[in-house]
């Protein structure tokens, strides 16, 4: 059975993201795991707040999403680490998402950043602290 190791990005903070990129390639490369990398856009579905945005928005934030997850990975993995990476560009609520795909795909860790490094003393960011309560498999948080 293969193992996989899922890693969720924000892409808010080059610096936080290339952590725990690191970390979870170093950690899948332990075990010979798939790494997989997802990131989450929020999901403006059928709110009021839908109808701010052309019907082709959607998929033209997911097409540059997924642009800049593959060249985030590439630029801090290398070209040939980043070749054997599937990348990930879900729509939805973060946590949910995360889960969602950690299942999909078969997941044994996920890989999640805290939160902002500021609030490092005082808490754990309330998607990290979803995924957590909720995943079926090991999460590994990267402080």
């Amino acid at each position: 059975m293969s193992k996989s190791v899922l890693c969720a990005l924000e892409l808010s903070d080059k610096t936080i993201d290339a952590k725990v990129l690191r970390e979870a390639a170093r950690l899948a490369d332990l075990d010979q795991a798939q790494l997989d990398v997802v990131n989450v856009l929020p999901d403006f579905g059928e709110s009021w707040v839908s109808g701010f945005f052309e019907d082709h928005h959607h998929d033209r934030a997911v097409k540059e999403t997924a642009d800049h997850l593959g060249k985030l990975c590439e630029e801090i993995l290398g070209a040939e680490r980043n070749a054997k990476v599937r990348h990930v560009v879900a729509t939805g609520k973060a946590y949910q998402e995360i889960l969602k795909v950690a299942d999909k795909a078969g997941t044994d860790l996920i890989v999640i950043g805290a939160h902002k490094p500021e609030l490092s003393d005082y808490l754990l960011g309330p998607n990290a602290a979803r995924v957590i309560r909720h995943s079926t498999c090991s999460v590994y948080v990267v402080r």
